[in-house]
Formats: structure tokens, sequence, C-alpha cells
């Protein structure tokens, strides 16, 4: 049997999600490639992988997709990593220039200009260069390992998850595990509990002291501060608060006009159809 693909992330949020497949014995029935959320969602759409970490707005324009339940990307309130970095206030931002690494970041800004800000804004793709950003755009984009070192001294940065909590009073979700329906009849038959457990592991204390220490180097912080952002800013569960508040992102982006169409939330384990056209 082929191993299954499995198309992850190299952000250091994704570091306790892949805690047995980088730190245990090699799982022959797996092999990893890593990339940005956006490309992750890209290889599950052409078929390139099987499973993959996937933004939660791609979810809804890939067909044959289902989500590992309780296991997800998200934040209470203060995320860190999915940042706005602007030169002038909020509401007087005229454009932006958007990492577009991940879909619902730049869905989440233009939902919060949309509905609560004044209306649309122009977004701008552009790699993620906050010097280059900042000098074409009045505010920038940025989202993962490089939004966690941004100077707060020297620009005006909002946490778009912050923001969103603070409008709306709930969690956010940036992304899940999803799974091509087609592969599901190839995979383990215990494969949403091979995720679960691997984020569980990666979550035990001596273990997150270990990601600190691997990952304080690439990332410009301090071991502790590591810890810090992977046990207080990130929330790793789809509990029945932050499956209400997918909910609401979904429904309330498809409503303002932002998502052209919303699929229902289909988890590994409900009995689904074997395929649809």
């Amino acid at each position: 049997m082929q191993p299954l693909r499995v198309s992850a992330i190299s952000f250091l949020n994704t570091a306790p999600l892949l805690w047995d497949f980088e730190h245990d014995a090699p799982r022959p029935e797996f092999h990893l490639d890593y990339t940005v959320p956006s490309a992750c969602a890209e290889q599950l759409r052409t078929g390139a992988a099987d499973v993959g970490i996937i933004p939660v707005a791609a979810y809804h324009a890939i067909p044959d997709l289902v989500v590992i339940p309780e296991v997800a990307i998200a934040t209470k309130r203060t995320v860190r990593s999915i940042v706005l970095v602007s030169k002038v206030p909020i509401d007087e931002i005229r454009n932006v220039a958007a990492d577009t690494s991940s879909r619902t970041s730049v869905l989440l800004a233009q939902l919060l200009f949309r509905k609560w800000h004044g209306g649309d804004r122009e977004f701008i793709s552009m790699a993620p260069d906050l010097s280059a950003m900042l000098a074409k755009c009045d505010a920038a984009l940025l989202i993962g390992d490089p939004a966690l070192t941004i100077s707060r001294s020297q620009y005006l940065v909002y946490d778009l998850a912050e923001e969103w909590h603070r409008l709306t009073a709930k969690p956010f979700v940036f992304a899940f595990w999803a799974v091509r329906r087609e592969a599901v009849a190839q995979a383990p038959a215990d494969l949403a509990r091979i995720f679960q457990q691997s984020r569980d592991h990666g979550l035990e204390p001596a273990n997150l002291q270990q990601l600190g220490r691997e990952w304080a180097p690439r990332v410009g912080l301090s071991e502790a501060e590591v810890v810090s952002y992977l046990t207080a800013n990130i929330d790793y569960s789809l509990d029945a608060e932050n499956l209400e508040a997918l909910e609401y992102f979904s429904r309330t982006a498809e409503e303002s006009g932002l998502l052209a169409e919303r699929r229902p939330f289909e988890f590994l384990g409900q009995r689904v159809p074997a395929n649809r056209s």
C-alpha cells in the first residue's frame, strides 16, 4: 500500500501537531511534504496530497474533503502570528499588501473591513517582505513566524484574532487537518486518533520545552516565548466553542459576499457518501 501523502506547514504553530511524525520512529504509512497553508490546500485540490493542514476558507472551495475531528489551529483571543502592520490607524487604511500564504487570514481581514471598519479596501498580493509591503501600501498583512517579531513600537500592529474577538466575543479557527474522501479507504482505521495523539504528545510539558529549544533560534524568540506562544496564544482544539465560531465565521463571510459557497463541515467518521459529483 502506498503511504498517505501529508501536506504540512513549516510554521512554529504546527510544531505540536507534528510531534509524532517528526520526533517518533519513522511512520512508513505517511510521507510528509512541507509548504505554506494555501499551497497545502492546492495540493489537496489537485490530488497531490491525501491529508493536509488547510486554511478554513479553502475547505469551502474544495469538494470531497472531510475534517479530522478535535484538532485545529485556533485561538481563544490573541494569536500574535496573524497581524495587520500599519502606518496609519485601521480606519484610515486604504490598501493592504497581503501575504497570501493563508486564504483564511486574508478573508478575515476583508471581513473585518467590510463589516466593521467602513467598507472594502484594496488588497495587493505581495511576498512577505515588510519593508517592501509598507513602501507600496498603507498596511501589510503578515502571517506565521515573521509576524511574531514585528516591532510594536515602530508600527501600529493589529492582531486580527484579537480584533475579531473584540467585535464578536468569539474565538477564531484558522486551520485544521483535512482528508480527501477517496483517500479514507486506504487510510489506517485510526487515522483521526493518530493525528489527535500526535497533537497530545506535542503539548506534553517536556516536549514543549524541547520545541522551545528547537524553534527559538529559527524564529528569533526566546525558548520561554516559544512555549508561551504555543500554550497561551494557540489553541489546538475543535471544542464546542471553536466549532460554533467556525460556523459563525463561515456564515458571516458568505452573508457578506466574501465566500462564494459555504459547504457544511463534514468530519472523519461521519457517514457520508463515498463520492459527489
